[in-house]
């Protein structure tokens, strides 16, 4: 049975080039960049080749470039880090309802703490408005933390206008930019962000890197100790050929950007438009025009998304009910439901999230099985 992925948004199969390229700094270049000698010194510039690649990329200088273990690491260090930093400034952290869990854990780690957190809930398409941002700021307010596109539909919020008025207000921005990075134009300056998370897996890059841009002169708590790496932000032995992989992808993304991006909307549109066709009583949740180019959440009344996703799975569909970091759960989507999206729907979705694995080819087959178990799901629901 052939197998169709469109999970892209939970991983990545990791580029060839990408692969090649970090094979090799693993079996030649494999010093370590704090030593001294000729071996480190060559793997300090390839290090520092990476840096200056992703901050080209983004707009930034590569002195405001830190390598990460990923995306969740990259959000605890921006909100925690800001917070502990600057208790002198104010105890208040603004962020949203729909963010991923990276950064509503670390909100919830800060109220534990004696901070402030105020969530501020998105508009029915999953947009969060630069006024209602505004609206919460207070005297108190060190960070404002929004992401750039949702995870779970596709949506593309406002980011620039909010990291506008954060520093008109003179508060701190960060945005989670995991999903958007290397899929669209990710421009730290045009965005005003002080702080912005990426991530290397979602971009087919490896697993376990990712960066975080801070903005020069930005205080920050570091979460590790036990070194002086990456400037004592982030510390411990770099992940030299995970940097050199989130570098390789997101050259080669960016590159690809404006292509790929057409070529994933009109897949995504056409598997829509199919969708719709053929079965009745679907949403798409998420804004209809405003959301990532491969994204596509829909809702499929009658049906319970974790059974819609297994009997996908027996098909060699492989989909996703919402985010990866938060499969194991049950209950509906907290971005759905924060939309307000009620929960007997938002428990009824799936996530497709096309890809470089997708084609004309994978989009007949989905087209041909879903209606299918849907229509065989309902029956045994109505039945029962």
């Amino acid at each position: 049975m052939k197998r169709y992925y469109f999970d892209h948004s939970a991983t990545t199969r990791v580029d060839a080039a990408v692969a090649e390229a970090m094979v090799k700094v693993m079996r030649e270049d494999f010093g370590n960049p704090s030593s001294l000698h000729s071996f480190g010194r060559d793997a300090r510039v390839i290090l520092e080749d990476a840096r200056e690649t992703i901050a080209k990329i983004l707009n930034a200088d590569p002195t405001e470039i830190f390598f990460t273990s990923g995306g969740t690491e990259a959000d605890n260090t921006a909100l925690i880090g800001v917070m502990e930093a600057n208790r002198d400034k104010g105890d208040h952290l603004i962020t949203s309802m729909m963010e991923h869990h990276a950064v509503l854990d670390a909100a919830e780690y800060l109220e534990k703490n004696g901070y402030r957190v105020s969530y501020i809930r998105p508009d029915e398409q999953g947009i969060i408005q630069p006024a209602d941002v505004e609206r919460a700021i207070t005297p108190q307010t060190v960070l404002i933390s929004i992401m750039h596109v949702n995870n779970e539909v596709g949506t593309i919020s406002p980011v620039e206008e909010i990291g506008r008025i954060a520093r008109e207000r003179g508060v701190l921005f960060h945005t989670d930019a995991v999903q958007s990075f290397g899929k669209i134009p990710v421009d730290v300056k045009a965005i005003n962000a002080d702080l912005l998370s990426v991530s290397s897996h979602k971009i087919y890059g490896p697993k376990g890197a990712g960066a975080l841009y801070l903005r020069r002169g930005v205080k920050i708590n570091r979460r590790t100790h036990g070194g002086h790496q990456e400037r004592e932000v982030r510390t411990g032995t770099e992940n030299l050929p995970g940097a050199v992989g989130l570098a390789a992808a997101a050259e080669i993304c960016q590159r690809e950007m404006e292509s790929e991006a057409v070529r994933l909307s009109n897949l995504r549109n056409r598997l829509w438009s199919g969708l719709q066709e053929r079965i009745p009583k679907i949403r798409l949740n998420g804004h209809p025009a405003k959301r990532l180019p491969g994204l596509c959440n829909v809702s499929f009344e009658g049906v319970e998304g974790e059974a819609l996703m297994l009997a996908l799975d027996l098909e060699g569909i492989a989909a996703s009910t919402g985010s990866a970091c938060s499969s194991g759960q049950t209950s509906a989507s907290h971005v759905l439901l924060a939309m307000g999206i009620p929960p007997e729907i938002a428990q009824a979705s799936i996530r497709f999230s096309l890809g470089r694995e997708n084609d004309d080819e994978s989009v007949d087959y989905a087209l041909e099985v879903v209606p299918k178990i849907v229509s065989r799901l309902r029956n045994m629901s109505f039945s029962g």
